[in-house]
């Protein structure tokens, strides 16, 4: 007796229809007919069946922060951005953090999005949010795995308080170490930067994951200290760098050098391309760049990159709704990914790869990794990305947590319309 049976899921790499059943919150068999009964079964109707969506880089602090406030980032620059958050920050309270953090991890969940990498600002006296999304964290941890990371958004060395209020999160239970050298005010400093914070997840035995070279400035290339540090610490595997939207402007024969040192340093790397594409460039006249990272490259060299959302209606960024497949759209386009393994790699991007960013354990449609799936309303990981398909199943530990209707077609045929509806 299984507690769940999911019959007739197509799975990407897979060329027969199968089955996967699942008790006591783990997959234990996938096969193209498994025989035997369970407490729940739902027909995939040869559908896509997925792992969940994995965001490895956002900001739930700031997340919809905008609603119900007339000042707009009107110039649409980062560090406008920067300026504005600043301003509202002081007028945060813990419940209305709580309540804009919760209203967006319903979207979240509905949307198949069961794993999340959020950034909280340190460099605020009362660490409000630190200890709210703490709260959050363990409220949702049912349905969602949260991961926080300690954020020094003014600058670790910049910011006179930031040391204090680092050490002060790491404490509480945050469980990433961040930075932003890019922010410091000299290169000089971003360098220390990075350097006594990849010392600091040593001493802590943490994770890092770094705002990195989030800049039009082809001379921000902290990138390459983040990674010498990494393998002069031995940290290989456990250090991220987001962004990285100065690789855009760079010339190709440094690159050429970097993305070596990168892969030896085992670096993740998460681009956030709808974010990006809207912050970076805004200096530029004609010809305009994109400001994105080398992800074609990159993967190529071994890199494992994932993509993220990085904001949702803050200051930072006026539109989303946390789609994982509206980002994998926006990247097909702004990275120039459009040829069928580009885009299958992009869907890997904010499911597998994410994942490995992350560290997550169980991740997967494998015997012995959790029950978390999503069936899509597509035929494959491309029919999906097209369509934004509807996430018809959003399935955690085994329980289905989520649901929407399948969309149906209206067409007309020599007379009245008629539903086609496609879910079987």
């Amino acid at each position: 007796m299984f507690d769940l049976i999911v019959r007739r899921a197509h799975l990407a790499g897979k060329q027969e229809i199968q089955d996967i059943a699942c008790r006591a919150g783990r997959i234990v068999e996938v096969a193209p007919s498994i025989v035997g009964e369970a407490a729940r079964e739902i027909d995939a109707c040869g559908y896509l069946v997925t792992p969940p969506f994995v965001d490895s880089h956002f900001h739930m602090d700031a997340t919809l922060a905008l609603l119900g406030q007339s000042r707009r980032n009107e110039s649409g620059t980062l560090l406008e951005g920067i300026a504005l958050w600043g301003d509202l920050k002081p007028l945060q309270t813990p419940e209305g953090i709580r309540e804009r953090s919760l209203q967006l991890l319903n979207w979240s969940i509905a949307r198949g999005v069961l794993a999340i990498r959020t950034h909280v600002d340190i460099c605020d006296p009362q660490l409000t949010a630190v200890e709210v999304l703490l709260e959050v964290r363990e409220q949702m941890r049912p349905y969602v795995d949260i991961q926080l990371v300690a954020f020094p958004q003014d600058g670790y060395l910049r910011d006179p308080d930031a040391r204090v209020q680092m050490a002060r999160a790491l404490d509480m239970g945050v469980d990433v170490v961040g930075g932003i050298p890019h922010f410091e005010r000299t290169m000089a400093q971003g360098a220390e930067s990075v350097q006594l914070l990849c010392e600091l997840a040593v001493e802590r035995g943490l994770p890092i994951d770094m705002h990195c070279d989030e800049s039009d400035d082809p001379l921000s290339r902290h990138v390459e200290t983040l990674a010498s540090e990494t393998i002069r610490l031995g940290l290989q595997g456990r250090v991220t760098a987001s962004h990285l939207t100065s690789m855009h402007a760079m010339d190709n024969y440094y690159v050429s050098k970097l993305l070596p040192l990168m892969a030896e340093a085992q670096l993740n790397a998460v681009c956030n391309p709808l974010v990006n594409m809207m912050l970076q460039g805004r200096h530029d006249s004609y010809p305009k760049r994109r400001g994105l990272m080398r992800v074609k490259e990159m993967l190529e060299a071994g890199i494992n990159v994932s993509l993220g959302h990085d904001d949702v209606l803050d200051p930072w960024y006026p539109l989303g709704s946390h789609d994982m497949l509206e980002v994998v759209h926006m990247g097909v386009h702004a990275l120039h990914m459009s040829g069928t393994a580009e885009m299958e790699a992009l869907f890997d991007a904010v499911t597998y790869n994410a994942a490995q960013t992350m560290g997550l354990d169980g991740y997967g449609l494998e015997p012995g990794c959790h029950a978390d799936m999503v069936i899509l309303q597509a035929a494959n990981q491309i029919e999906a990305i097209r369509l934004r398909a509807a996430r018809l199943f959003v399935i955690r530990r085994g329980e289905v947590i989520a649901e929407t209707p399948a969309v149906k077609s209206h067409v007309v045929l020599d007379g009245p319309g008629q539903d086609i509806d496609f879910t079987c």
